[in-house]
């Protein structure tokens, strides 16, 4: 009922979040305790709740039950189709502030505020990189894990980034770099 009152009573003993109920509260200090009991049995993934550890499972089986009626697309949150769909609809509800720059998530318009303030969040934790974006920090991450996802289907070439495979995949249709 207090989601129809905007009533707050559980307040964070040590910042300014306000919330509805007591489980929320907890899930929400263990941002500052940094403590995250939900551990995932294949890698070595842990979060701080259990539906945060089931959609991350989904990444290990492969399922993606949530689907979209105009096309093929499956994801796996259903927060993934919605930004989904609105390759559909065309809809861009985040817009920046400082430049006409708009986006389909909240995740994109944060990335792209990062150029205006020179922020760069995401860190190595085994070497001095920073970078702007998650997906950034993933990509530099294969280069001391020397992980290749992606692979040709024609040859035994494997590499760190799609682009590079494009990049490889013109060598076996001949295709000129644009």
């Amino acid at each position: 009922m207090r989601t129809h009152t905007d009533e707050k009573p559980f307040k964070c003993n040590l910042c300014d979040y306000c919330c509805t109920t007591k489980f929320v509260l907890r899930v929400h200090i263990r941002k500052h305790t940094g403590e995250k009991p939900f551990k995932c049995n294949i890698c070595d993934y842990c979060c701080t709740t259990k539906a945060r550890l089931i959609i991350h499972m989904r990444k290990h089986t492969g399922e993606k039950p949530f689907k979209c009626n105009m096309c093929n697309c499956c994801c796996i949150t259903n927060s993934n189709l919605k930004s989904h769909m609105r390759t559909h609809t065309g809809e861009k509800p985040y817009k920046c502030t400082i430049c006409d720059y708009c986006c389909t998530t909240k995740s994109h318009l944060k990335s792209h505020m990062c150029k205006h303030t020179g922020e760069k969040p995401f860190k190595c934790n085994m070497c001095d990189y920073c970078c702007s974006t998650n997906s950034d920090l993933k990509r530099h991450m294969r280069t001391h894990t020397g992980e290749k996802p992606y692979k040709c289907s024609i040859c035994d070439y494997c590499c760190t980034t799609m682009s590079h495979l494009k990049s490889h995949m013109r060598t076996h249709t001949r295709e000129e770099p644009l």
